[in-house]
């Protein structure tokens, strides 16, 4: 059977560019192999998600005293929580589900590898049955990466060590954990974790928790976490995991630390194996599909998009480079635009990004000014918050006077950080952005406030 474009991968990107091409006149086949949503829907972003909003209302009643409410014999019923995980995965399955079929396009469950090219086109194999297309589209996504730590493969058959998609179906919540990494997933389960009542100590290789994230706001996020009982043990190096404990080595000196549960959370790895990918000559560079702002590979009408192709882990940007491969393929010279997709951290508190951070825009010899003011600002955020007073910083250009990067720490920040990433594409300049109205009492009035202060 012969279709215009076959998308291996139902994740994010793969879902999202089958619908978009369906209604675009593409006649299309979406192939995946395990589910429908990929990492994000079925253990990532949206499970995780759901157990941290039981976390916050959990955190929401201990502390509704300050707002005029009491309420005593506050319990997490953890299986509860997976149980309403488990309902939310199944009904957003359902959507989509429901929208690729209204889009016209044709879902096949199986492992999809691309044998080859001929006169038909590419020629891509599922079972025993061979399909040819004129494009492919690589959606493979990611896994876990599991390094090469002492103890870890033992760890992970004993059920002792868990990786991202095993600790969202532990049956009840241990009462310790050591959380290795401290990027935004082992920051996030570290919160939920907290929350529930698990003594939680976060390792990480780095003298800071949050990657990429702004150091002062990391720092913020750091302080806010320890006076909620998490024990960080920044600059050390995991070097074995033994029988209920981990040993990691601080300053030249060798620590132990003993856990009911380990959780692995050191990053992802694109899936670029087992489907084909050397039969037609893709260009892997450093673990992973390489290709332009248009989505396009080496080999001719061959996208890739998502994990895959490493650029930014994200489903929101795998969303964003599903719809620019597609719209090249339908004749747009459009491209990804990096600098305005934002970055979050769903803890309590909530912290994101979009742009340059200060380390960022020093290291690239960009000429900038910085302003910030407490989320106190807001008088929604000071209506609602009683624990943290929270920050919102700009970077902007001094010649240009437009937007270099805004990180927020404070919630909401999740919900307004757009406006700015729309501020950046726009390159909307400071005078711009003042005549801009904001709704009041909203807590994104933070960002007009700080950008009177310009």
């Amino acid at each position: 059977m012969k279709y215009d474009l076959i998308i291996i991968g139902g994740g994010p990107a793969g879902y999202l560019a089958a619908e978009r091409a369906s209604k675009g006149g593409i006649k299309t086949l979406l192939i995946e192999e395990r589910y429908l949503g990929g990492v994000c829907l079925n253990e990532g972003c949206i499970p995780t998600k759901t157990l941290l909003y039981s976390a916050k209302i959990l955190e929401g009643a201990k502390h509704g005293f300050k707002y005029g409410v009491e309420v005593k014999n506050i319990t997490l019923n953890h299986k509860k929580v997976l149980e309403r995980k488990d309902k939310v995965i199944k009904t957003l399955m359902a959507g989509i589900k429901s929208k690729l079929r209204k889009s016209g396009a044709e879902i096949l469950s199986g492992h999809g590898e691309i044998l080859g090219r001929n006169s038909k086109g590419y020629i891509v194999a599922v079972g025993d049955k061979e399909f040819a297309t004129d494009r492919l589209l690589i959606a493979t996504g990611s896994s876990p990466f599991i390094p090469p730590i002492e103890g870890v493969k033992e760890g992970l058959e004993r059920g002792f060590v868990l990786a991202s998609r095993e600790i969202l179906e532990i049956e009840s919540v241990p009462a310790s954990m050591v959380v290795i990494g401290g990027g935004i997933v082992g920051l996030e389960m570290a919160s939920y974790f907290n929350s529930a009542g698990s003594k939680v100590t976060v390792i990480e290789m780095l003298d800071h928790i949050g990657g990429s994230m702004d150091r002062e706001i990391s720092n913020i996020l750091l302080e806010a976490y320890k006076k909620k009982g998490v024990e960080f043990e920044l600059s050390a190096r995991v070097t074995k995991i033994d029988d209920r404990k981990v040993v990691y080595e601080k300053d030249g000196k060798i620590f132990e630390k003993e856990a009911e549960k380990v959780l692995l959370s050191v990053g992802r790895r694109p899936n670029i194996t087992g489907f084909g990918l050397e039969n037609i000559g893709v260009e892997i560079e450093k673990g992973c599909i390489k290709t332009d702002e248009r989505m396009k590979t080496n080999v001719q009408e061959v996208y890739a998009a998502g994990d895959v192709n490493g650029k930014l882990m994200l489903a929101h940007t795998a969303y964003r480079e599903a719809e620019v491969a597609v719209w090249n393929m339908l004749g747009r010279r459009v491209k990804v635009n990096y600098n305005s997709i934002p970055s979050v951290v769903y803890t309590n508190p909530e912290v994101a990004w979009v742009g340059e951070s200060e380390e960022s825009a020093k290291e690239k010899g960009l000429e900038y000014e910085v302003t910030k003011l407490p989320m106190l600002y807001s008088g929604r955020f000071v209506a609602e918050n009683e624990e943290f007073d929270g920050l919102c910083k700009i970077l902007i250009d001094r010649k240009k006077r437009t937007i270099l990067g805004c990180h927020m720490i404070g919630n909401y920040s999740s919900e307004i950080i757009f406006g700015v990433g729309v501020m950046i594409e726009a390159q909307l300049r400071v005078e711009d952005i003042k005549d801009i109205v904001f709704p009041h009492p909203t807590v994104s009035e933070i960002i007009r406030e700080v950008i009177f202060e310009l």
